[in-house]
């Protein structure tokens, strides 16, 4: 079905930070049009051109920003790495935090309708909320209603805990609320692939397996039922559970693993992000395992996009709108109208 924007018209948008596309793929589930993308890391831009058939535009840093094709929405996940409880916590102090500013100066510039940013949930604490404050008021400064809440993936429709920020915003006081819930659910064992087609090269060693087993056992703990899936955090605690943690760009592939036995597969993690089967991945594992890391849980930005056309689609409100808040508190703010 397609979902049409407040004109009555199929809306336009662009993929900013975009990956290998989950959130191309998310809006045009909702009836979007994609007319430009945007990613500077190589390895994600084949993939991102064998799926949709478009190589994307590299370094954001040296795109004009006038050069970018009108647009009804714009999306983004600027990089999370600075502001990330497995990065270096400096935020604006780091080259990756400032490409914000990048996403800013392109809706300066073109002036969208609205927006759509995603990042990890740490970003709202980071330096005391400071960095999260100049952000906001960077964006309302341009003239958006601004909306924020954490959502997680397992709300979603993904057996994965894995919570990001959410950050929506409008030129007009569109009545806009963030989802709750996602329109199905998969579970473990619809993710995982059979274990007879699984090649070995998953498969831990018999060392690791045996240290694995002793960890258990030191810590009392047992594999009662099947599927799970196992998480050592950093304090070597084993957590045992019918979900993933969050997938990690880097460490993913070692600190979880299927029933004790193996690690996830390539595949199973693109699941665990939500994408297709019919998803092609023609670069190295490392690779792969590195980009589902980093990608979005495509269900959960499929539904904020459905209620942002939603909202589109409606009259604009006229007095103060309720925003919510990450930590589910609620806070006045008004707005003039516009």
């Amino acid at each position: 079905m397609t979902m049409a924007n407040g004109n009555g018209k199929q809306f336009k948008f662009i993929d900013l930070f975009a990956g290998i596309g989950g959130v191309r793929i998310a809006f045009e589930r909702v009836g979007g049009k994609c007319v430009f993308t945007s990613e500077w890391d190589e390895p994600c831009q084949v993939m991102y051109e064998a799926n949709f058939g478009e190589k994307p535009f590299g370094d954001i840093t040296k795109l004009v920003a006038e050069d970018v094709p009108d647009h009804d929405i714009l999306t983004g996940g600027f990089p999370c790495q600075a502001f990330s409880i497995i990065g270096n916590k400096l935020g604006f102090a780091d080259t990756r935090g400032t490409l914000f500013f990048d996403v800013e100066r392109i809706l300066k510039a073109k002036q969208p309708k609205a927006f759509l940013l995603e990042n990890v949930k740490q970003l709202t604490t980071h330096d005391g909320g400071r960095t999260f404050k100049v952000i906001l008021e960077h964006l309302e400064k341009l003239g958006y209603f601004v909306h924020y809440k954490v959502l997680n993936g397992l709300d979603f429709g993904v057996p994965q805990k894995r919570e990001r920020i959410m950050i929506v915003g409008f030129k007009q006081n569109y009545p806009f609320e963030f989802p709750k819930h996602g329109t199905e659910t998969k579970t473990l064992s619809d993710i995982l692939e059979p274990e007879a087609k699984i090649d070995k090269k998953h498969f831990l060693s018999d060392y690791f397996r045996k240290k694995l087993q002793r960890k258990l056992k030191e810590q009392d703990k047992k594999i009662t039922t099947r599927p799970v899936v196992l998480h050592e955090n950093k304090g070597g605690n084993l957590g045992i559970h019918h979900f993933s943690c969050a997938l990690r760009a880097n460490g993913s592939y070692n600190y979880v693993t299927v029933n004790a036995e193996r690690r996830l597969t390539p595949r199973e993690m693109l699941r665990l992000q939500g994408f297709p089967d019919t998803f092609k991945m023609v670069v190295p594992d490392t690779q792969v395992r590195k980009q589902a890391g980093n990608s979005v849980v495509i269900p959960k930005i499929e539904a904020v996009a459905r209620a942002m056309t939603q909202a589109m689609s409606q009259k604009p409100q006229r007095r103060p709108v309720q925003v919510d808040l990450f930590n589910e508190q609620k806070l006045e703010r008004i707005y003039a109208h516009k």
